[in-house]
């Protein structure tokens, strides 16, 4: 069965901190894309991070780069996302999503499976 565990979200003062974890299970992760997605209230969902596993390569939103960080542990079979210098804009539900397919998307719809969601909120 596939399963994504997510954690590490909660509430952060903007220019803090948080790293976001999404375990998996029923799959080895470095055989897929993987990315970060999140939705803010009444926006749609949105790329913030991608990992690419046939050629490794990394992509980040334009709102994100030089803040985030998207990793992976082979052995644990998890993905991070380290974020730092969080801003307001940042608040939403964050989800860790892979794709089966083998063809490299940024579009949420090209996703198979997803994460429960975690919230990151950003307010002082």
């Amino acid at each position: 069965q596939v399963q994504f565990v997510e954690s590490g979200g909660g509430l952060v003062q903007p220019g803090g901190s948080l790293r976001l974890s999404c375990a998996a299970s029923g799959f080895t992760l470095d055989y897929y894309d993987i990315a970060w997605f999140r939705q803010a209230p009444g926006k749609e969902r949105e790329g913030v991070s991608f990992l690419s596993a046939r050629e490794g390569s990394i992509f980040y939103a334009d709102s994100v780069k030089g803040r985030f960080t998207i990793s992976r542990d082979n052995a644990k079979n998890t993905v991070y996302l380290q974020m730092n210098s969080l801003k307001p804009e940042d608040t939403a539900v964050y989800y860790c999503a892979l794709a089966q397919s083998g063809i490299f998307s940024v579009s949420p719809y090209d996703y198979d499976y997803w994460g429960q969601g975690t919230q990151v909120t950003v307010s002082s």
